[in-house]
């Protein structure tokens, strides 16, 4: 004798009674929604952080080839000058004081002014103190002597300019 069964329904927990079962799917339903969302926020933020990572590497590869396609003429001119090495000293010399001026210009043009002024008050910004000296007719605490020059300008300093600064007079 075949029988009719009725359908299974999943046994209802203590306390609960059979309206909120469906809240309670709404529940979970919203739950894994926003864990799906989380999920996928996740996914989408490591892209991110892949896509910068490899979009600055890149730009950093251009900013070297240009600061080396800038350097590129100076070393040209420095092997020209060696190549008349056996040539008048005169001639060399202003060969290498031209490229010299070149390279003052390339540093420039990248953002980096040179400066070496003296009689200048002492700027701890722009100079290093690499020596006192007591001078009579200079003013104290003034650039007297401008050992290696300084590039860079505007919060930009590449290099401090190295000097020797006048005395405090006693």
């Amino acid at each position: 004798m075949a029988t009719e069964q009725e359908p299974m329904t999943p046994p209802e927990q203590p306390g609960e009674t059979p309206s909120q079962a469906p809240e309670a799917d709404e529940q979970t339903a919203a739950l894994d929604e926003m864990r799906d969302r989380w999920r996928r926020a996740l996914a989408d933020l490591d892209n991110l952080r892949k896509r910068h990572a490899k979009e600055l590497e890149r730009v950093r590869a251009e900013e070297r080839a240009r600061t080396a396609g800038a350097w590129l003429p100076v070393l040209d001119n420095l092997e020209r000058a060696l190549a008349h090495s056996d040539s008048d000293p005169s001639a060399v010399l202003k060969g290498v004081e031209a490229v010299r001026d070149q390279a003052v210009e390339v540093l420039r043009g990248l953002g980096y002014p040179r400066y070496e002024e003296t009689g200048v008050p002492f700027d701890p910004t722009r100079h290093e103190v690499v020596g006192v000296v007591d001078t009579p007719d200079a003013e104290p605490n003034t650039v007297a002597q401008v050992v290696s020059p300084g590039y860079g300008a505007d919060g930009k300093q590449l290099r401090p300019a190295f000097v020797v600064v006048s005395k405090r007079q006693e």
